[in-house]
C-alpha cells in the first residue's frame, strides 16, 4: 500500500505537517494538496493547535509540480489543479495560527511559493530555492508573483523568475525573505524552539496581527488604522490581555491560554 503523501503529527500545541513523497522530492500530488488544505482548515478551528509547521520528508522540502506528469495535462486540467492549489494558499493566509516553513534541501517552483505563503521560513544553511518555472516554459503559480516582488522588489524578482537560477538560503536571508538560517542538523531544533515560543504567546493576538499585516499589503493607511482600532477593542477584553497586564505588574512570566 502506498504511503500517505502527507504525514500529520500533533506534538503538544504544534501541528507538524510533513510532505511525504521523498522519492519525488515531495512534488505536489492532488492527495497532498487536499490533505494540506483539510488539515490547515481543521487546525484553524482547533484551540489545541497553536502553531503549524510545514516540512518535507527525505532530501528536500518540496520540488513543486511533479515533472514526471508535466506535459500530460491540458489547459482545463491545469486550471483545475491550480485552483486547488490556490484554495490551499488562501487557507494558509486566512488561518489565524502562525505557520512556519522548515526548509531543507531544495524548495523549487511552487514548493518555493508554498514556503513564501507561510508566515515564517527557517532554512538549513545549505538549502537552495529555485523559481524553476521558466525551465519548463511556465509562469509562477501558488502566489509567487504576488509575494516575491513585495519582498525583494520587482527587478530582482524578475531576475529570479526569468533565469530560474538557484538562490542560496543565505542570500534570501540577507534579502529578508527567510526568518533564520541554521546548520542543517539544527533545523528541527530551531523550528521547535520558535514554534514553542509562539505557542506560549498570546496566539489570539498573534493571529489578529497576522490578519492586519496581510491586509496592509493592499490596504490604505486609513483602512489599517480603523482595522487596528476595531481589533484592539476586542483584544483588550481577552483573557490573554488581562493575564499579560497582571504578569507585567507582578514581574512574572505570563501564562497565555490563547483566549
Amino acid at each position: 500500500m502506498e504511503a500517505p503523501h502527507l504525514l500529520v503529527e500533533q506534538s503538544g500545541p504544534i501541528l507538524w505537517l510533513t510532505l511525504n513523497r521523498p522519492e519525488r522530492l515531495n512534488a505536489f500530488s492532488p492527495e497532498m494538496i487536499a490533505g494540506l488544505t483539510r488539515e490547515i482548515e481543521r487546525a484553524a478551528a482547533d484551540d489545541a493547535v497553536r502553531v503549524i509547521v510545514l516540512s518535507g520528508a527525505g532530501r528536500a522540502f518540496c520540488a513543486g509540480g511533479d515533472v514526471k506528469t508535466m506535459g500530460q495535462a491540458n489547459g482545463p486540467q491545469a486550471y483545475d489543479h491550480i485552483g486547488r492549489l490556490n484554495r490551499l494558499i488562501l487557507m494558509m493566509r486566512s488561518c489565524e495560527k502562525p505557520i512556519i516553513a522548515a526548509v531543507h534541501g531544495v524548495a523549487a517552483g511552487a514548493g518555493f511559493n508554498l514556503a513564501l505563503a507561510c508566515d515564517l521560513i527557517l532554512a538549513a544553511e545549505d538549502s537552495q530555492f529555485i523559481l524553476s518555472f521558466a525551465k519548463v516554459g511556465l509562469v509562477s503559480d501558488g502566489g509567487g508573483s504576488y509575494w516575491l516582488p513585495r519582498l525583494v522588489g520587482p527587478h530582482l524578482a524578475k531576475r529570479f523568475f526569468f533565469t530560474a537560477e538557484p538562490i542560496p538560503a543565505r542570500r534570501l536571508y540577507e534579502l529578508g525573505v527567510l526568518s533564520e538560517v541554521v546548520p542543517a542538523e539544527r533545523l528541527r531544533e530551531a523550528v521547535e524552539t520558535l514554534a514553542l515560543q509562539l505557542a506560549s504567546g498570546p496566539t489570539k493576538a498573534i493571529g489578529k496581527q497576522k490578519r492586519l499585516i496581510e491586509h496592509a499589503l493592499t490596504a490604505t493607511l486609513e483602512e489599517i488604522l480603523e482595522e487596528e482600532r476595531l481589533i484592539q477593542g476586542l483584544m483588550v477584553e481577552t483573557e490573554d490581555h488581562r493575564e499579560g497586564v497582571a504578569a507585567f505588574k507582578e514581574k512574572r512570566k505570563p501564562l497565555f491560554l490563547g483566549k
